[in-house]
């Protein structure tokens, strides 16, 4: 099967989710769907944050299965779901965290993409990032990343995802300066910490 034209925003969610869950909770991956359910509507690591119910992403889970991008296992007493985003688009390792990243919390700078990408793929340093984003750009089969407008008083530029279209940037998007000095520090280690905390509550939840 071929990739699709576009993606819904549900889709993308739900693919950016379980490529996220294969990295971060494999213990419990492939996914059950009160899993997907749970980390789709996570409030952290979210851009925008979303509140998909049970039938939504079913709908969805029915047009990523069409294309391939999600693989269903009927082993156990409930289904499970796996990506294959990276065969489906041919896409390496590096290329599937960036995109993910970016369909999990929205456009970002380089080094905002470096630090949320790294729980799926380590890159080497900046300029490395910065050459598969260009990568993904010049696509022959078609654009996956763009290079957004410089907003005014923005020290960066940032990169978003064209899986669903051209990007709808929110205007805090946009606008909001670039993070740094301590107190961005401190506020990403509280993020942080509180992604860990959903992540065992998720793990906690698929143990019983």
């Amino acid at each position: 099967m071929s990739a699709p034209a576009q993606l819904s925003a549900a889709e993308a969610r739900i693919l950016g989710v379980l490529v996220e869950k294969a990295a971060t909770v494999p213990d419990t991956y492939p996914l059950s769907l009160n899993a997907l359910v749970t980390g789709c509507n996570q409030k952290t690591s979210r851009d925008p944050v979303m509140e998909l119910d049970e039938a939504t992403v079913l709908a969805a889970l029915d047009t990523l299965r069409a294309h391939d991008l999600v693989i269903e296992s009927s082993g156990g007493r409930v289904p499970r779901y796996a990506h294959n985003m990276g065969r489906v688009y041919q896409l390496p390792t590096p290329a599937v965290a960036l995109l993910t990243s970016l369909m999990l919390r929205g456009p970002q700078t380089v080094a905002e993409l470096r630090a949320s990408s790294e729980r799926f793929y380590r890159f080497v340093d900046a300029s490395s990032l910065e050459a598969y984003l260009e990568e993904l750009a010049g696509r022959a089969a078609g654009a996956l990343t763009v290079l957004l407008a410089r907003a005014p008083g923005a020290r960066e530029a940032r990169w978003a995802h064209l899986l669903c279209g051209e990007p709808v940037v929110p205007a805090h998007a946009v606008a909001a300066p670039a993070p740094g000095g301590l107190a961005a520090d401190v506020a990403a280690l509280r993020e942080e910490v509180a992604l860990l905390r959903e992540e065992v509550a998720t793990l906690k939840a698929a143990l019983g």
